[in-house]
């Protein structure tokens, strides 16, 4: 598959959350693109999503490509509809198919799948219907009307793994991930590889959540954790992460001479760390999936759509990245150092485990 260079994210505002404008693209054009150019106009352009099992409110993930989809859509006057932009709920894996299909026939210009989850589904529906656009997130699919999207998300991990270590009181440290994927598994790679740059000596309890929808299972995960002497959790695992958030808080409002740290995943989850007398959320590793929604919904409306092309973004496209949160400015500094240094090539952050 062609490789295609978008516009930075961070110029388009990942972290600034400045406002998105339509890309540059190179010259070329399929049929497709030109067929769809001339049976609509941008009046009529629409796009919708297609939810991964976590939910347009997970607070994670799925919700940050909602709020892009959202920015879009007020960006360019459009309205939440079949004419505009929609989400299309999947509350379980089964969903995917008639989801896809739905938003096929109800004519939206591009359809987007949020999450590596909908990859065979998204093959076996973008197959069956070769004039429509579709967009997968987080995974690749080789097919003339697909955009596949990936980020490089061990490289913010990385930095969470710096930002864990240098915050860890009792040099325990954990991670808890969703279904175990390659996806996930970058998350846990850098991350681990991060704790260990710092200090090798740091123990880094690494666990799966099974699903993206179990709060519950999360928060049992993390009670296990944190009883064992773990104060720092990395969590990578969409709605089941919260779960880990409402067990560190219980704890935290229990006994607040504890020193307990959640970092989030893929937006800022700063609010979610909130508990009575203070926040919990040591920091977040971003992952531009609205902006990005936002780039590629302007690009096909102006007639460029990334069909069977990759669109890669990592730390130093600003796709990726670490919040600030709760660190402190020394630890601040040597996350900096450290992403330098990965933006540079001088640190080569593992994808896997």
């Amino acid at each position: 598959m062609k490789k295609r260079n978008f516009m930075s994210l961070l110029a388009l505002g990942l972290i600034s959350g400045a406002t998105l404008a339509a890309c540059g693209s190179d010259d070329s054009e399929t049929a497709s693109d030109s067929a769809a150019q001339s049976s609509k106009t941008e009046d009529k352009f629409s796009v919708v999503m297609v939810t991964d099992v976590g939910g347009v409110d997970d607070k994670s993930f799925n919700q940050s490509a909602w709020e892009g989809m959202q920015e879009w859509g007020e960006e360019n006057d459009k309205k939440e509809g079949t004419d505009g932009f929609k989400y299309l709920q999947s509350n379980e894996d089964s969903e995917f198919v008639t989801n896809l299909n739905s938003a096929v026939q109800a004519d939206f210009d591009v359809v987007f799948g949020i999450g590596y989850k909908l990859k065979e589904a998204m093959t076996d529906v973008s197959g069956q219907n070769e004039d429509q656009h579709f967009v997968i997130i987080d995974d690749m699919i080789e097919a003339p009307n697909v955009a596949s999207v990936l980020f490089k998300d061990h490289e913010a991990a990385f930095l969470a793994g710096v930002a864990a270590a240098e915050t860890t009181e009792s040099n325990k440290i954990g991670f808890i991930g969703g279904q175990e994927s390659d996806v996930i598994s970058r998350f846990e790679a850098g991350f681990v590889a991060g704790v260990k740059a710092v200090n090798p000596e740091i123990d880094v309890n690494s666990e799966y959540v099974g699903s993206f929808g179990d709060a519950a299972r999360g928060k049992q995960l993390a009670a296990a954790m944190y009883s064992s002497g773990v104060d720092v959790i990395y969590q990578a695992a969409g709605d089941s992460g919260n779960g880990v958030f409402s067990e560190a808080k219980d704890l935290m409002n229990a006994d607040e001479s504890k020193k307990l740290w959640v970092i989030g995943v893929d937006r800022d989850q700063n609010d979610e760390g909130k508990y009575d007398t203070g926040n919990l959320t040591l920091a977040s590793t971003l992952k531009g999936v609205g902006a990005a929604v936002k780039d590629i919904s302007n690009e096909a409306m102006a007639g460029n759509f990334a069909g069977g092309e990759v669109v890669n973004y990592g730390l130093a496209e600003g796709g990726v990245d670490l919040t600030d949160g709760n660190l402190t400015d020394e630890v601040k500094e040597k996350v900096a150092e450290y992403k330098e240094q990965i933006i540079s090539g001088d640190i080569e952050v593992p994808q896997k485990p």
